[in-house]
C-alpha cells in the first residue's frame, strides 16, 4: 500500500469492457510528510475519492482483489481515504 493525492482524472471513451462505468483517477506518490515523493499512477477508484484528497491505494495483483476490480484488468486501485494517521508518536489529521 502507498500514500499519494489525487491530482487529476482520466477519460479514456475507448477501453476494454471490463473497465466501463470505473472512475480512474491520477494519484500522485507522496511521504509521509504529505511531501510529494515523486512519480504517479493511475488508479480506479473504489471508494468516491475526490480531487486534492489524500488516499491509500495499492498495485499490481493485489489492486484486483476490491469487489469493484475483481478480474479486471488493472494495475492500481484506491482503497482508502486517510482522515488520519500516526507516523512515531506525531499525528496528522487530514479531514
Amino acid at each position: 500500500m502507498k500514500m499519494g493525492r489525487v491530482v487529476g482524472t482520466v477519460v479514456a471513451t475507448r477501453k476494454d469492457p471490463s473497465l466501463d462505468a470505473l472512475k480512474l483517477l491520477i494519484v500522485d506518490n507522496l511521504t509521509t510528510g504529505l511531501e510529494k515523493e515523486g512519480g504517479y499512477v493511475v488508479a480506479v477508484d473504489s471508494v468516491g475519492a475526490g480531487m486534492g484528497e489524500v488516499v491509500l491505494y495499492a498495485s499490481g495483483s493485489s489492486a484486483r482483489l476490491t469487489s469493484v476490480t475483481k478480474d479486471r484488468p488493472v494495475d492500481a486501485v484506491i482503497m482508502a481515504i486517510v482522515d488520519s494517521y500516526d507516523v512515531e508518536g506525531r499525528n496528522t489529521r487530514l479531514a
